[in-house]
């Protein structure tokens, strides 16, 4: 498939080309390019702390030089188990400057689950924050990790939010005491005992890989998708590109999205930095506190997930704040209501456009444009120099315009495989073709329209539903905040669709409510014929809605 017969490729605006050039360096050179630049400008804004690129430069030394003194080298894989702090950034490039690899985990991770993807990785060192350092040291010894090195909120802050945030840990009782034996360090500690002198980048070729990104597991364990400097260089200037009205060194990125999912990693951080602007970090997603984040700070970019934006607008108190600096948003992870997107656009006066990408991708392989036509409920056009079609799932014939099958992409971003499994590797691989899962069909115009995962396609009766068709129905009512749809066992149809539902806070609906209404807008066989009403549906840490945990329940009730 040439350049020539790409047909989204006449959607793209001239500020967009259809290929890039894409230098051969490691991802840690753009931290290097954006201190030659910009070294005064603020990189990140942290709870009142703020550093500079220059100064995030000095502190990525220092760390990096502390690395380099425990036996960190080249290929040692470094995991990072933090929330979006001043520390991940800097474990982050220090690892990478070294020629590490970086392992990220997330903190909210169960002991068996942590066990799992340090063994997997073999990593050898891993920097965790202290409220989560019991786990970690409960599993040391199933692990080959040598070194533990702890940090914590209050190492950052300034006073007297260091002294405060110190007291409210007493107050809940709890106490991090790291034990004075060889393989445990103090980051803080570590950095400060260390020069900033420069470290020349250990960088050997572009199929060097820099991060192993674990899937989340849905189809069981978890995989490290190895994920090149090239792939992540590449992701980061197709981002760029597509955000062609970013300016450097004058931009302002909300760091919600956490860098542990290579969403965010890419979307903020790579980004960000790319064009030498400031990150506002936020540990974690609290309507509120985004809230007061953008009336402070006034960033320019929101990159989330469909449920950030949902909890914004249902906030009681969003009137009281201004968000009208955000410029533009990309939600990623889930599907994006069409009302979610009116009401935040309305709201912000920015725009909020649906994009798609997978780990194995870097990720983004799709976006609607920008500062262009948005083509509400698509995922957009493909990103430069990204191939994509649609194949039978059973045959694997390509299909053409219009016609469902399972989406298949290829580009530069495309992982180089699976992290010891090349079974796995050579199934989701096919000449350099990554067979993505998700169900889905292209119109004549090039926009491509994720219809469901090809596994979570329900079959009632014989007829194929896709679960977001009805969603986006659902999400149209008035009353409902959120919702989300499965099969489940049917005596007679095989399977029938079962609908979860939160409701907005003051309204009421009833099952039937619910069955009329979407039997005014779906053929009868779509209709949910199982309506439970939650008070939370269980999520993902990037907010994406987990019905994978749905579906085990009703496994659960029918054992």
């Amino acid at each position: 498939m040439g350049i020539k017969e790409k047909c989204w490729i006449k959607q793209y605006p001239q500020q967009i080309s259809a290929t890039l050039d894409y230098p051969d360096i490691s991802i840690a050179q753009l931290l290097i390019n954006a201190v030659n630049d910009f070294p005064n400008q603020d990189a990140i804004a942290f709870m009142g702390k703020r550093l500079t690129y220059q100064e995030l430069l000095e502190q990525v030394y220092c760390f990096a030089n502390a690395l380099k003194r425990l036996g960190i080298n080249k290929g040692d894989r470094v995991a990072i188990m933090l929330p979006n702090c001043p520390q991940s950034v800097i474990a982050y490039y220090a690892t990478l400057m070294i020629g590490g690899i970086v392992v990220h985990t997330n903190p909210l991770y169960m002991e068996n689950e942590l066990e799992h993807q340090l063994n997997d990785a073999d990593a050898k060192a891993i920097i965790c924050l202290d409220l989560v350092f019991n786990k970690v040291q409960n599993i040391r010894e199933k692990t080959q990790l040598s070194h533990i090195i702890v940090t914590g909120i209050a190492d950052v802050l300034p006073f007297p939010k260091k002294w405060l945030y110190k007291l409210k840990l007493r107050k809940d009782g709890i106490k991090v005491t790291i034990p004075e034996e060889i393989g445990y360090y103090s980051m803080k500690q570590l950095i400060s005992q260390e020069e900033p002198i420069p470290v020349e980048i250990v960088y050997h070729s572009k199929d060097d890989v820099a991060l192993l990104q674990y899937t989340g597991g849905t189809t069981g364990l978890s995989k490290g998708a190895m994920l090149t400097h090239q792939n992540l260089i590449s992701n980061t200037y197709q981002t760029t590109a597509w955000l062609y009205k970013a300016k450097r060194g004058e931009e302002k990125v909300l760091g919600v999205l956490p860098f542990f999912h290579v969403y965010g990693l890419t979307t903020l951080m790579h980004f960000a930095v790319h064009i030498a602007a400031t990150m506002v970090l936020v540990p974690r997603f609290d309507a509120k506190m985004i809230l007061k984040e953008i009336h402070k700070h006034r960033p320019t970019y929101f990159p989330g997930a469909p449920t950030m934006y949902i909890g914004l607008i249902n906030h009681s108190e969003i009137s009281k704040y201004d968000l009208s600096s955000i410029q533009a948003c990309i939600s990623g992870s889930a599907p994006l209501p069409i009302e979610v997107q009116d009401k935040f656009e309305k709201l912000s006066g920015g725009t909020l456009i649906e994009g798609y990408g997978l780990t194995e991708a870097s990720p983004i392989t799709h976006a609607n444009l920008v500062y262009d036509r948005v083509k509400s409920g698509t995922i957009g056009l493909p990103l430069p120099d990204t191939e994509c079609r649609i194949v039978h799932p059973e045959t694997g014939d390509i299909l053409g315009v219009g016609e469902i099958g399972e989406l298949q992409v290829r580009g530069p971003q495309v992982m180089k495989g699976y992290w010891k499994r090349p079974e796995e590797t050579n199934a989701t691989l096919v000449d350099g073709w990554l067979n993505t899962g998700d169900i889905a069909k292209m119109d004549e115009d090039g926009y491509f329209y994720i219809l469901d995962r090809k596994k979570d396609v329900i079959i009632a009766g014989g007829f194929n539903i896709y679960p977001r068709e009805v969603e986006e129905v659902l999400f149209e009512h008035p009353a409902i905040q959120e919702a989300v749809v499965i099969g489940v066992p049917h005596e007679y149809r095989g399977e029938t669709v079962k609908a979860y539902i939160v409701l907005k806070k003051g309204f009421q609906l009833t099952e039937k409510e619910i069955e009329n209404y979407c039997r005014q807008k779906l053929a009868s066989y779509k209709v949910p014929r199982i309506v439970e009403f939650r008070q939370e549906l269980p999520k993902s840490n990037i907010g994406k809605v987990l019905r994978r945990v749905l579906k085990e329940e009703e496994n659960n009730k029918s054992n």
